[in-house]
């Protein structure tokens, strides 16, 4: 049975990733959670957001959706992560939305589309996790 997205506690230390590279979320649901990232310091050297600061807002997006679907019995950890990048943001916030494609007791697959601010989309992702037993130890 899957947890009420209100009871989810996410961590909210200064080291973690997703606060350091200003990632925020915008809602959560069993259907799909949204969250933004700003794309100043988040760059490349060309002035370009960062391949991996989208590779960044789509883990962070799609392992929240798996959390939702596998706690409170299961804990899901990153197993694959692909991502298409169709076009450049330079400035402005993008938006990622990630979306369950499958949700199984074992794994689940989610896409995760990001949108620079003029709703263009910039890049494409999937990400598979693992419904581990057991959570890893620290967390």
């Amino acid at each position: 049975m899957p947890i009420d997205p209100a009871d989810l506690t996410l961590p909210d230390a200064p080291e973690q990733l997703p606060k350091l590279m200003g990632i925020e979320f915008v809602s959560l649901s069993l259907d799909e959670v949204v969250g933004t990232m700003p794309v100043a310091g988040n760059r490349q050297p060309f002035g370009l957001l960062h391949g991996g600061a989208n590779a960044v807002l789509a883990e962070t997006l799609g392992s929240t959706l798996s959390a939702l679907h596998a706690l409170p019995d299961r804990f899901p950890v990153g197993l694959e992560l692909a991502c298409t990048h169709h076009r450049s943001a330079t400035e402005g916030l993008v938006t990622g939305v990630a979306r369950p494609i499958h949700v199984g007791r074992s794994t689940s697959t989610t896409e995760i589309v990001i949108t620079d601010a003029e709703g263009r989309r910039t890049c494409t992702a999937k990400l598979t996790c693992l419904h581990r037993d057991t959570r890893p130890s620290g967390f």
